[in-house]
């Protein structure tokens, strides 16, 4: 049994959606578990939902009006006939939606965010099962939330390794074609939606291969592979023939966002290869990450994050950074959710780079002025750099006001004022 998933960009469209059913006629393969994202950008679109939902706004017409016709767009195309029975179905999922809507008395935002946004993948897989069958490939729908069983910590749930491992094991057939939901599951109390964290599809295509021992797992994207940088940002890249599981997970860990971090170690466990390859090429190798080999070719690897915050820290009475005080430091960033990027320490100062993902910077810099002189800088960019030679960081830093330098045997980190 092999795994494969598309993401939301290679399902954007009706186009997308006939191309995987090219990519599985190419590949040839069989017997297969297919995860499939939420179409294009469904995801922030649901989102805007949510927020007018929790929000009592007038939008929220508009918002559910741009979701119900970009999948109704895709549906002219790929079903010329209205009378087909995929326009029922994927009419009465989003009768569900604002079922939902009307009945939910609910404030808990990653609750509802939850049980809202779901309906990106529930109605993309419809579509795509669906699509398929009339192209001959015979299929079966399964809704991943009666398999994957979590915790109930919304919008980041954590997975039940046994009762999922029991689950997808009763209900994934071993031969034939399985068309799935990414990025979802469902609690245990109350069978509720859960989801997975964001990009979290990769991960689910990852709980699939170990839960079936699965050969391998592809993730096709509209790139030729993981590329040494992103090229939004970066003139010449470099694609990574070869990657180890461990030099894969450091690349993820710093930001690198071709693979979702927690991917990758369920597929460590069992070593089970997992490759990254293009769906407008699916014959080209693309790249394997695996065991063996570090890197492949050896060369430079660039991550870049923006909208960072620098906070730097002293005590007020020029007292010892010691234990105690940085103790306090990452319970507060832990109680405001802020994401540490990059720490650095001296005697009586203590500096750290964060992800304000949650908007709850002002909430932390009251707090940790009780205790310390706070200085901080909003908007930076955070450069990691992986196996470097030091041209290429005298490059990248040339004319640029550096705030803060950090570096290791293998990995230098910079952050740049914008």
């Amino acid at each position: 049994m092999k795994i494969f998933k598309f993401g939301g960009a290679s399902i954007k469209d009706a186009q997308g959606v006939k191309n995987v059913t090219t990519v599985l006629k190419k590949t040839g393969e069989k017997d297969l578990v297919v995860v499939i994202s939420a179409m294009g950008k469904m995801t922030n679109a649901l989102e805007e939902v949510v927020t007018a939902h929790l929000a009592k706004s007038d939008t929220l017409k508009d918002h559910l009006l741009t979701v119900e016709t970009y999948h109704y767009d895709i549906l002219k195309e790929l079903f010329p006939n209205k009378e087909h029975a995929i326009y029922k179905a994927v009419s009465g999922l989003l009768d569900q939606l604002k079922g939902f809507l009307t009945s939910s008395k609910s404030k808990n935002h990653a609750f509802v965010y939850d049980q809202i946004v779901s309906y990106g993948e529930l109605i993309s897989t419809t579509i795509v099962s669906t699509y398929l069958s009339e192209e001959n490939i015979k299929n079966t729908w399964l809704d991943v939330r009666g398999c994957i069983k979590t915790d109930d910590n919304y919008r980041d749930a954590k997975v039940d390794w046994e009762v999922t491992q029991k689950r997808i094991i009763d209900k994934v057939h071993p031969t034939g074609i399985t068309v799935t939901q990414g990025f979802l599951g469902a609690e245990h109390e109350n069978n509720f939606t859960t989801t997975l964290g964001r990009e979290g599809s990769d991960y689910t295509a990852a709980i699939f291969a170990y839960c079936l021992n699965g050969e391998s797992v592809t993730i096709w994207k509209d790139v030729p592979g993981v590329l040494n940088a992103d090229p939004r940002y970066f003139s010449k890249t470099q694609l990574l023939n070869k990657i180890s599981y461990r030099e894969a997970i450091e690349l993820a860990f710093y930001g690198a966002s071709v693979i979702h971090p927690k991917t990758l170690q369920p597929l460590q466990r069992k070593e089970i290869p997992l490759y990254v390859k293009s769906f407008y090429n699916p014959e080209d190798e693309g790249t394997c990450v695996g065991k063996g080999v570090t890197l492949d070719p050896k060369t430079s690897c660039f991550i870049l994050k923006k909208n960072q915050v620098l906070i730097s820290l002293s005590s007020l009475d020029f007292s010892f950074m010691m234990e105690d005080n940085i103790g306090d430091v990452f319970k507060w960033l832990h109680e405001y959710k802020m994401k540490v990027e990059l720490i650095q320490n001296s005697a009586i100062s203590f500096s750290m780079c964060v992800d304000n993902k949650y908007d709850k910077l002002d909430e932390l810099l009251v707090k940790l002025r009780e205790k310390f002189k706070v200085k901080w800088n909003e908007g930076v960019t955070l450069y990691t750099i992986r196996h470097s030679v030091p041209s290429e960081i005298k490059a990248l830093t040339r004319d640029r006001n550096v705030l803060l330098k950090q570096e290791s045997r293998d990995t230098v980190q910079i952050i740049v004022k914008n």
